[in-house]
């Protein structure tokens, strides 16, 4: 009877943890008798998460199944709700609400993150996000919707509450998208609500001065050091007591670990990450590594821990990916190390900012960070792994063998896409991946 390793997780770290894992079989001759790969995910498909702040967020995804094909990486459409790492299965809930048990040898945790709602009142029936493709879509259905009512400042109103990366973007994008929705002269108003001090506070200094730039360009304004304590059909009250009249308000408060890491371990951080070694593994759950926005690991040297972000989870996937699957055969596992960090923060028409390093030294702003960040966008690698990928398992990555000791890359390279904060940024807060 052949081992099997599950995937949980079809985001930027599972993708890449399925390519990974399949990787190492091919190297070492492994087949698909002997050896099974199999992903678990509710839709066969990879939402762009750090593009959902755009207009047409529906096109902001990418399908699977011709690359887990290609590649021999068997698909369960489903939602895990259970891990039972004692008996080492997992429980596997279909959307009719059929359920199944399925073992494994190996599992490797991307289940990702969700947006942070607190239990602020009316914040589930009034607020909208973008924290996936249903959610960013219902908001430009509710946008086109609006568009057909009558001139009011509340209909013109939009409130944003979060200013992080993921509250950054999406605030700086919708002046562009109201007008081509209200009419170009329509006195469309943007408002981001913060209890913080500070625009981006997990920015730093570097590019909060552009940020500032952009927001007073695009006619943004920001009401900060007062968080938001109810939302209503008419807008939000801050803890001031002010109203803000808005009859759109978008939650980017921040995100959350999704709540399957607390069934593989006690050690968690307080955004629900899972504390694991340098190798991925969850040391207290035998046969489970952990990879993305549930884990937390030291990315370099110098002390800086991965973030939430998108170029985290695709590099992170590639070692859970090799590691699961080389633990399973006996072959060397790999400490997982990302030294090369950058964000490139989008700020609609005013343009965007690149920057790199942790301390984030400014590369590029305006005309020439927006060139990037397009850059970044139109090559999205989901689609261009699914159009190279024409072989049983991965045979191309003989082509391009990993250097021993060095990073499990496939066959592509990451360290010129490594932007970003994705939302949060898919890191934007790092919320998700710098973009």
């Amino acid at each position: 009877m052949s081992q099997k390793i599950l995937i949980v997780g079809a985001g930027f770290a599972g993708v890449w943890g399925a390519l990974g894992a399949a990787r190492v079989l091919d190297r070492a001759g492994v087949t698909a008798g002997d050896v099974d790969i199999t992903l678990i995910s509710p839709k066969p498909e990879l939402q762009i998460r750090p593009r959902m702040y755009e207009s047409e967020p529906h096109l902001m995804v990418a399908p699977l199944l011709p690359l887990l094909d290609a590649v021999g990486v068997n698909y369960v459409e489903g939602s895990v709700d259970e891990i039972a790492v004692r008996d080492k299965t997992v429980r596997v809930t279909s959307a009719s609400g059929e359920t199944r048990s399925l073992g494994y040898d190996r599992l490797l945790l991307t289940s990702g993150s969700k947006l942070s709602r607190p239990p602020i009142p009316g914040i589930d029936e009034y607020a909208f996000s973008v924290d996936c493709m249903e959610d960013a879509s219902a908001l430009e259905e509710h946008l086109k919707e609006l568009a057909k009512l009558p001139d009011s400042s509340a209909r013109n109103t939009i409130a944003v509450v979060g200013c992080g990366f993921t509250g950054i973007e999406i605030a700086t994008e919708l002046p562009k998208r109201m007008r081509a929705l209200f009419g170009p002269n329509s006195a469309i108003k943007v408002v981001v609500v913060g209890s913080q001090a500070d625009i981006g506070p997990d920015l730093g200094p570097n590019p909060r001065p552009f940020v500032a730039e952009a927001f007073k360009s695009l006619g943004i304004e920001a009401v900060l050091g007062s968080g938001v304590v109810s939302v209503d059909a008419g807008g939000v009250r801050t803890a001031s007591g002010a109203h803000i009249e808005a009859h759109t308000v978008v939650w980017a408060g921040g995100m959350r670990a999704s709540t399957l890491a607390a069934q593989v371990s006690s050690r968690l951080d307080p955004l629900g990450r899972v504390e694991v070694a340098p190798d991925l593994r969850v040391e207290e759950a035998p046969g489970v590594f952990v990879a993305g926005d549930v884990a937390r690991v030291r990315s370099d040297d110098e002390g800086h821990d991965a973030l939430m972000s998108c170029q985290h989870a695709m590099v992170m996937g590639k070692f859970g990916g090799h590691n699961v699957a080389a633990d399973l055969i006996g072959a060397s596992v790999l400490a997982y190390s990302q030294p090369f960090y950058a964000t490139c923060l989008d700020l609609g028409e005013w343009g965007a900012v690149y920057s790199e390093g942790w301390d984030r030294q400014i590369k590029l702003t305006r005309a020439e960070g927006k060139t990037r960040k397009q850059m970044i966008n139109s090559g999205n690698r989901s689609r261009r792994i699914i159009a190279r990928c024409r072989c049983p398992r991965l045979t191309q990555s003989r082509r391009h063998p990993v250097p021993d000791g060095k990073t499990p890359n496939n066959h592509f390279s990451t360290r010129r896409y490594h932007v970003g904060p994705i939302s949060d940024s898919r890191s934007s807060t790092p919320e998700r991946m710098e973009r």
